[in-house]
């Protein structure tokens, strides 16, 4: 499973690809409006610091706009992945841009169905948003199964589950068993991944049971 970051924080970014352990970055209007940082620049920044895809997100819903903001959020980097929603004009918009090469994300699924068209108009990702499920009664990780069984039937699917929404370590554990592809979450989530209680116990004892030795390893 990748693990991308879902922040417009460029600190945090650096600070998370430097453990070698991030896959990419995803954006969207609100995590932009909250850095009050240019939009183009900061795209082009983050490309410098991850090797993977860094989603960036049209403000347009017509199709011709968003079609050429898409075009030009593209030629930022190569490591650009356009971001559209799961409306018609999206997935025309999608389906115009994967053709020629770039990769798309799809954003804002909340059915399998939606998913399927995602798959067909070409995206590179697709983006159920699990938590936003739950909190409205259903069951967010229910939709990951499905999408999952679903393109498994269809080789010629290319599209990559990229699991959104995504509030605590389980909703990652959970999508990882289900075989999604990717897991987009806050560097808050992502830093509660190395943590166990028992981690910190025991190492704290092999520190102490080392410095009885009164050694060094590096002498």
């Amino acid at each position: 499973m990748k693990f991308f970051v879902d922040t417009a924080d460029l600190n945090d970014i650096k600070e998370l690809a430097a453990t070698g352990l991030l896959d990419g970055v995803t954006t969207n209007p609100s995590l932009i409006a909250k850095s009050g940082r240019n939009f183009l620049d900061l795209v082009a920044e983050i490309c410098e610091v991850v090797d993977g895809p860094v989603s960036a997100e049209v403000a347009a819903t017509d199709f011709e706009t968003m079609l050429k903001e898409g075009r030009k959020l593209a030629k930022i980097s190569p490591r650009v992945a356009v971001k559209v929603p799961l409306t018609p004009a999206g997935l025309k918009v999608c389906k115009a841009l994967s053709t020629i090469g770039t990769m798309v994300n799809v954003t804002l699924c909340f059915s399998a169905a939606q998913a399927i068209l995602a798959a067909k108009a070409g995206a590179s990702f697709v983006s159920p948003f699990v938590g936003r499920l739950d909190d409205v009664g259903t069951d967010g990780m229910g939709l990951i199964a499905e999408i999952c069984q679903i393109y498994k039937q269809y080789p010629s699917f290319t599209t990559e589950v990229l699991v959104a929404s995504v509030r605590h370590p389980m909703h990652v554990v959970e999508a990882a068993k289900l075989g999604a592809h990717v897991a987009t979450m806050p560097p808050s989530v992502i830093r509660l991944l190395f943590g166990h209680p028992l981690t910190d116990k025991g190492l704290a004892q092999f520190v102490a049971d080392w410095q009885k030795t009164g050694q060094t390893i590096l002498g």
